[in-house]
Order: structure tokens, then C-alpha cells, then sequence
């Protein structure tokens, strides 16, 4: 008998569009005649976490907490770090409630979303709301790109106490929503997706939940996300990270999860079906090796069916399209996004016929003519083929993508893409310094990227420019050489991002590390999924004041945009951003900020002026953060060890806080304020004790 599958797509990501990566298992899955059942459970959960009820119980929960600290005769150090959490989210956990209605309102109202003010209260509202969330079940940070605890992919034994519903946000829609409707549709078979590493640790929870709840369900997981971090692990270690899955497939997951399922309808052995992560009988945990890569152009559309279309947070649907897969440059050495180490990110293209045929579909049946181009990298030439034959179509269809800048970008084909409807593209800019590019290999000078810059944008096509700062042995002046590379382009460039670099597995420069300037690469001890990659370099290439210039050149630069955090309007490569260039053009967020529009617009949604007594400074709190950032720093680069019982060892040792009453004004989005002082003796805190390595 055939099993049920529902694939699952859990938080925390993107809620303004749908993700490309189970519409792309269902249509293949329903095109061989399988049952699917799609549940998009990011938009799902978020949209009920996000309502009067639950943000009422998460303001209760919080307030809850708040008044057992201060009833404490003193206060350790993580309990200091909770009571300032506690109270900064608090004039946020009373507004949200009654703002949250009105605020996703607006991001699905036709005409209010267009309204910068109103657009900017909603976000601030909903941004608001998640600092509550956080707070309430910290130590959490959690939002749309987000889901962080202190120890949160240390281990499974980690894991599963993050799952408690205590620490878990998410724990009322998987036990009233999710797992009812998985019993209603008799489900045999769960699959879920993770795309990114910020959606591991949620989905590990939902695994937990269902598989205690509903034994019988054989439990997968698949997606970037679980195979980056399953192809590094071995033996112990892997069965380890297994955790409560039943099994798990690694690479492209269309015709691995095929014969997955045919396998377990015939009761047959998993073992024998390649890129199928199963334990073993001596105690550990792998997998059969087979091809890990599609061939494109034999797959089907996307199918969006089923998936809650109209709950997304935004006024009208943006669909995710892939043209191609994998990268067609593949060379720069800090990315790890296509999984090049294990050659599953070979560059594969759709016929143009296909792509086009397909885009035409999905705009009649889904009635959007708004695409995103979702893939690794698309080659110049095959943008051009695609663009040319949708406007040869007479095709009203307009679409975003990211791009690699190359000298192939000619004037007029920079004018083809915007004719083929274009309205924007992201672009892989990465530095100005033209040392720094060399070492990144991006294959162009930055006079090449100069002038598709400008090529596009006098196509009328925004273009938005992606960096970095802080790759191996850039210099200050080579950081703030890209900054004011930016600063000169600003009337080209609509929208940018100045990131931090961030070591990841799999990159040449964490597999060649000299060749780069670095000493040493190292894990944790006591991470067992080895998700942490640090280094040290031979010569540290900045001191304290370069970044503290570079953070001021960048704030100073910021201020000339109206820039939200993603995924936001004025964020890289969004449904909501797309939305505003094709209402308003591509000059906006700069022409915005010219306009002095707040971030905020009219501010958050249901606040108010409060006033309370703390039973303890929320100046000391502020302290014992810094306390807290010198500890990890011991932790990570001097014992290069994390565990939870060395974190408290030292926690142990940090200063104990006495009370001192104080009234403070608060409200949402802002830091309590102090009143006149009370009356009364104020008892000092004990001298902070030496923490090793902490206070250098």
C-alpha cells in the first residue's frame, strides 16, 4: 500500500512568499502518481504565534517571569542577563497584543502596504512582537531569519531540552495544529525540509513532538540544511545527530525520497537506497553513496497546491522559479552554498522552452505575474535567452534574481533584461578592494562590476550590491575602500548589504586556510555536530579603532537608505522589495530616506507610555552583558571548548547583583528610561572575581 507523505517546511524563514524547496518535491513526487500533502508549517506557526491570543500569553509569560526575579534576594549573573532581557521587552510584550491584528492587516492590504508610514508601523509591530517572544522564552532570539539558543546545536541532549515547551515558541501550533492535522490526513510518511542551518534546530523540535506523539510515522529530513551538516559528520557522531529520525536523505532529495517511499511501501531494505542516512548495527550511522544531482530538465514545475497561498504577509504572491541549479562559476573561495566539496553543485540548466512554458502556467493558474529567480547562480548568457523569450511571448511576467556581474552584461543587454521584465537583480559584490577580490576569485575587477552597475541601473532595473567586510587579512583601508566604492555608486545602487565574513565548512579557505592568511581553523570541543567554524589569522589585519571607523563609514552610509532588516521592504532580494520597485521604481529606499520617512513609519501598533518599579538597577544588567561577551570569547578562543557546564562554571564566578529600587518609563521599541530615585539605603554588588581571559 502507497504511503501518505507530508512534507514540512518548518520555521523559522521568509514569510512573505512560499520556498521553492517543497513545491519542488511535490510536483515531482505528485507527478509519479504519489500523495503529498504540503504544509508550509513557517507561515503556519508564525501566523499563529503572531495573534491577540498567543501574544497576550507571551505578555503574561513574561510578566510571570519578571516578578519571580524580583522577588529574589539577589540575582546571579544569567539570572541578571534575564531580568534586563525581561524588562526591555516589556513595553513590546504589551503593545504587540494589541497591535498585531492591524499589522498584518496592513503587509495583505493592496493599498496599505504601498503606504510607507503604515507598511513601516506593521513591521515595527511584528518586530516588537518577536522581541517579546524572545524574551519570554529565552534565552532565545528568534525571528524571521533566526533560531538561536546558547547551546543550541551542541548536541542532541541540548536539543531536546530546547524542545520543552517551556523553551519552545512554537509548541502550540505542533500540538493543536500540526500533529491533529497529520492524524486527520492518516499520514505514513513525514519529510522535513530545512534549507537553511536557522531552521535545523525547530525542525529537530518538530521531529521530538511527532515522533512522541505519533510513533508509527516514519520520520525524514532533508534539504541544504541537514545535508551540510549529515556529509561532515561519521560513525557515532552521525548516529548521534540522527537524533529521533527514522532516517534522512542528503543532496537532491527528488528521486532519493521516490524510492525512499517505494522502499517503505514494499518493505524493503533502506539501506540499499543510495544518499538514504540511515544508524547501523555496530552503533553508528551513514549511507550508501549515489548520484546526489537532478537532471533539471527532466523535473516538472513547482506545484503550489495546497499550501496556504493567502496567509502569507503580503498583498500579493510572489512566486520562487529555478531556470538553472548549482553555480556556473563555482570558484569563489568562501562560499559553501552549493555544496562543491561533494560535487553536487555541477551547473544545470531547464531549456529556455521549458522555463518559460512553466512561468506562463504557474502566472495563469496562481494569477501573479511576480517571480523570483531562485538558484545558485545563473549564467549571463542563459538570463538574456530567458528574458528574450518572455518578452517575444508579449509576456507581462516581471522577476528579480541574483547575478554575478560580468563584462557579458552589455548596454543593451542589460536593456534586454529590463524589456524581458526584470525589475531588479541582487549582485555578488563582495569587495572593491582589488586585492581582496583576487583572494575571493570572483573573476572580475571592480571597474567590470562599476560599469554593470551602472548599466543596469540606467536600464532601469534596481540594482542591489552584496558585500562583505573582514575576509582573511582585508585591511581597514580595504574594508572602507568597498564602503566608499558604495558611497560613490549610490545613485546606481538601490539597496545594499555590508555582511560580516563567516567561515563555513567546505569553502577553500577553511580547506586551504594558509593559502589565506590563516594560522589555524578550528571547531569546539563539545560541539558534536561541529556546526562552529572559527579561525585565527597569522597577523591580525585589524585593530579595535579600524572596525570602529568602518561601523561609523557604514552607519553613515545606511542613513542615506531607508534599509530594514530582511526580509523586509528594503531588504536584498525580498517579495515585499520586488513589490515596491514595480510600484514605485528602483530609486525608493534612497528616495525614502531623502523624504526622512521613519524605519517605523507611524511606529508600533498598540504603544504606550508605562512606568514601573525594578527591584534592581537595569544599568547592571548592561554590565553583566559585557561580562557575558568576555566569557564566550574565554570559551571559544582561549579553551576552545562550549559546553553548558562550562558556561555556568563560569557564570559562577561573575558578579552577583544586590537590589537597588528604581522607577523606570518604558515602552515598545524603547530602552527603559530612570525616574527620580526611591528613598532608601542602596546596596552595592560584590566585586566581579577574575574570570580567566575575560577582561582583557
Amino acid at each position: 500500500m502507497a504511503k501518505k507523505l507530508a512534507l514540512i517546511y518548518p520555521p523559522t524563514c521568509d514569510p512573505t512568499a512560499p520556498y521553492l524547496a517543497v513545491p519542488m518535491l511535490t510536483g515531482f513526487l505528485r507527478s509519479h502518481g504519489r500523495e503529498v500533502l504540503p504544509i508550509d508549517a513557517n507561515i503556519e506557526a508564525w501566523d499563529g504565534l503572531l495573534s491577540l491570543d498567543r501574544l497576550t500569553d507571551v505578555a503574561h509569560r513574561l510578566e510571570t517571569q519578571l516578578a519571580e526575579l524580583e522577588k529574589k534576594p539577589q540575582l546571579t549573573h544569567v539570572e541578571t542577563l534575564r531580568y534586563g532581557t525581561l524588562w526591555r521587552a516589556r513595553g513590546d510584550a504589551q503593545a504587540a497584543p494589541l497591535g498585531i491584528a492591524e499589522a498584518k492587516a496592513i503587509l495583505r492590504d493592496k493599498d496599505r502596504f504601498f503606504q510607507p508610514m503604515e507598511y513601516g508601523a506593521a513591521v515595527a509591530t511584528i518586530e516588537a512582537a518577536q522581541r517579546a517572544i524572545s524574551a519570554a522564552f529565552g534565552p532565545l532570539q528568534v525571528d524571521f531569519t533566526c533560531y538561536r539558543t546558547p547551546f543550541s546545536l551542541l548536541n542532541m541532549e541540548e536539543i531536546t531540552r530546547d524542545a520543552h515547551p517551556d523553551r519552545f515558541p512554537f509548541d502550540h501550533y505542533v500540538n493543536q495544529v500540526l500533529i491533529p492535522t497529520l492524524q486527520r490526513e492518516c499520514i505514513d510518511v513525514v519529510g522535513l525540509s530545512a534549507c537553511f542551518p536557522g531552521q535545523l534546530q525547530v525542525a529537530y523540535a518538530f521531529a521530538i513532538k511527532i515522533k512522541a506523539a505519533l510513533p508509527h510515522i516514519h520520520v525524514t529530513a532533508g534539504g541544504p540544511g541537514f545535508t551540510q551538516l549529515f556529509i561532515r559528520l561519521k560513525g557515532d557522531r552521525l548516529r548521534r545527530a540522527m537524533g529521533p529520525l527514522d532516517s534522512a536523505v542528503v543532496f537532491e532529495g527528488e528521486h532519493t525520497l521516490l524510492r525512499l517511499l517505494t522502499a517503505l511501501d514494499d518493505d524493503l531494505p533502506l539501506a540499499d537506497v543510495p544518499n538514504v542516512v540511515l544508524r547501523d548495527a555496530q552503533g553508528g550511522a551513514g549511507y550508501l553513496s549515489g548520484h546526489g544531482m537532478e537532471d533539471l530538465r527532466a523535473l516538472p514545475a513547482p506545484d503550489f497546491d495546497g499550501l496556504p497561498l493567502d496567509l502569507y504577509l503580503s498583498p500579493k504572491l510572489v512566486l520562487p522559479y529555478d531556470p538553472t541549479r548549482g553555480c556556473y562559476w563555482g570558484k569563489c573561495t568562501f562560499c559553501h552554498y552549493g555544496l562543491a566539496e561533494v560535487g553536487t553543485a555541477a551547473y544545470r540548466e531547464r531549456t529556455v522552452e521549458d522555463a518559460v512554458s512553466h512561468l506562463l502556467g504557474l502566472s495563469q493558474k496562481y494569477k501573479t505575474h511576480t517571480f523570483y529567480f531562485s538558484q545558485d547562480s545563473v549564467a549571463p548568457k542563459t538570463l538574456l535567452k530567458l528574458a528574450d523569450a518572455l518578452r517575444e511571448k508579449g509576456s507581462p511576467l516581471r522577476w528579480a534574481t541574483d547575478l554575478k556581474p560580468e563584462k557579458y552584461l552589455t548596454e543593451d543587454r542589460a536593456l534586454a533584461l529590463r524589456q524581458g521584465g526584470a525589475v531588479a537583480c541582487a549582485l555578488g559584490v563582495e569587495s572593491a578592494a582589488p586585492r581582496v577580490l583576487r583572494l575571493i576569485d570572483k573573476g572580475q575587477p571592480i571597474d567590470v562590476v562599476r560599469d554593470v552597475i551602472d548599466r543596469l541601473a540606467q536600464s532601469d532595473v534596481a540594482v542591489e550590491a552584496m558585500c562583505f567586510t573582514d575576509f582573511p587579512t582585508e585591511s581597514g583601508d580595504e574594508a572602507m575602500a568597498t564602503l566608499r566604492f558604495l558611497q560613490a555608486s549610490r545613485d546606481d545602487v538601490a539597496l545594499f548589504i555590508v555582511g560580516r565574513f563567516g567561515l563555513t565548512h567546505g569553502a577553500r579557505v577553511a580547506q586551504e586556510p594558509a593559502s589565506f592568511g590563516l594560522s589555524e581553523v578550528f571547531s569546539l570541543l563539545g560541539d558534536d555536530f561541529q556546526t562552529g567554524l572559527f579561525f585565527t589569522e597569522k597577523k591580525q589585519a585589524k585593530r579595535p579603532r579600524d572596525h570602529a571607523r568602518i561601523d561609523e563609514a557604514l552607519d553613515k552610509l545606511s542613513s542615506t537608505y531607508l534599509l530594514r532588516h530582511y526580509p523586509w521592504a528594503g531588504a536584498l532580494s525580498t517579495a515585499h522589495t520586488i513589490l515596491y520597485y514595480e510600484c514605485y521604481g528602483r530609486n525608493i529606499f534612497r528616495s525614502l530616506a531623502d523624504q526622512g520617512v521613519p524605519r517605523d513609519g507611524r511606529g508600533i501598533l498598540g504603544k504606550k507610555n508605562l512606568s514601573a518599579s525594578a527591584h534592581y538597577d537595569l544599568s547592571a544588567t548592561e554590565q553583566a552583558e559585557e561580562v557575558e561577551q568576555h566569557m564566550w570569547q574565554h570559551l571559544i578562543y582561549e579553551r576552545r571548548q562550549v559546553s553548558s557546564a562550562l558556561y555556568h562554571e563560569l557564570a559562577s564566578q561573575a558578579p552577583t547583583l544586590f537590589p537597588a529600587p528604581q522607577r523606570y518609563r518604558y515602552a515598545a521599541g524603547e530602552d527603559p528610561v530612570p525616574q527620580l530615585r526611591f528613598r532608601g539605603p542602596r546596596l552595592g554588588r560584590r566585586p566581579a572575581p577574575h574570570v580567566p581571559g575575560a577582561y582583557k
